[in-house]
């Protein structure tokens, strides 16, 4: 029978390495034909949203789906895990920590393959839950010396680079304007739910490293059409999906700043496929649209430890 894991579970259960090490591995195999994702389904209420997402990471024998409402600031997410092999349902588990910990894990992965080998300083526009996971994850996959953070609001970034400091133990910085962020940085994040761009292309040095992770809808971006055309690399988790609703692609494309024969899967690039990197001043860039293959490696991953360390309640279905 399934077990329910509840969210201090997860966070127990999964940690930053590991997320980052399944993340990469779905994707080596989704290149090699070893995984399904399908794009995100949303079901619009008067008063909110239903957000399904589903798939399989066959060559380990597991699928799934995240199921989430966002109904006027309150969002509730689960996933849900079965066997690939035969039906069986396996997992329920609570997913907002789950998600912080995938999403960041992904743009680790796409830092690793395109960030350059001596980047030193990282800007990250957004100061959440979500933006926290970020920073653990390239913070994971190369030894930086400064980060700089900015925000809205100042006290909020005030209490993140004094908690991300501590934790990293990376010098983090508030600075009071977007662009001071992200002026010096090698390696350049957003994550904000912002609706017009917060990166702007006259901003990234050569050389620099974008990650995008925070919207994901049609008619929102956080970059502008400026970087995206200046990136001589994109990437995206899924190609598909983000045709659907990458705002910060799929803009540039309605203004022929880029085609979509320009934008290359993620999984192309950690299977060899893809080259990422042409030289030391290119600009790349990767678009996190947030992808359900990802749940299903970090869910599988967590329901395995839940299994080796007896924890979970099981439910009688």
């Amino acid at each position: 029978m399934p077990i329910f894991i509840r969210e201090a579970e997860v966070e127990q259960l999964l940690a930053m390495p590991d997320a980052l090490r399944v993340i990469e591995d779905t994707f080596r195999d989704f290149g090699k034909g070893g995984a399904q994702n399908r794009p995100r389904q949303r079901i619009r209420a008067p008063q909110g949203v239903l957000h399904v997402m589903p798939a399989g990471w066959l060559a380990r024998g597991y699928m799934g789906y995240k199921a989430y409402t966002a109904f006027k600031g309150d969002v509730r997410f689960y996933f849900h895990l079965f066997d690939s092999n035969t039906g069986a349902y396996l997992a329920i588990m609570e997913a907002d920590r789950l998600g912080q910990l995938r999403t960041g894990a992904a743009s680790g992965v796409a830092t690793k393959y395109l960030a350059r080998r001596d980047a030193k300083t990282v800007g990250i526009i957004g100061t959440g839950r979500q933006a926290e996971a970020q920073l653990q994850a390239v913070c994971a996959v190369r030894e930086f010396e400064t980060i700089l953070c900015f925000s809205r609001d100042e006290g909020k970034r005030l209490e993140f680079a004094e908690k991300m400091s501590a934790q990293l133990g990376v010098r983090v910085e508030p600075v009071a304007r977007a662009e001071e962020a992200i002026r010096e940085s090698d390696v350049a994040i957003a994550m904000t739910t912002a609706a017009q761009p917060v990166i702007l292309g006259e901003w990234l040095k050569p050389g620099a490293h974008v990650n995008a992770a925070g919207s994901n809808w049609a008619t929102r971006r956080e970059v502008d059409s400026a970087a995206v055309k200046r990136a001589d690399a994109i990437f995206a988790d899924s190609v598909e999906q983000a045709r659907i609703e990458a705002g910060d692609l799929i803009l540039a494309a309605t203004e022929n700043v880029i085609g979509w024969q320009q934008v290359q899967e993620l999984s192309a690039l950690v299977t060899g496929l893809a080259a990422g990197r042409a030289n030391e001043t290119a600009i790349t860039l990767f678009k996190s649209c947030g992808v359900a293959l990802e749940d299903v490696a970090a869910g599988s991953f967590v329901y395995e430890q839940a299994l080796e360390r007896g924890t979970g309640v099981e439910m009688p279905m």
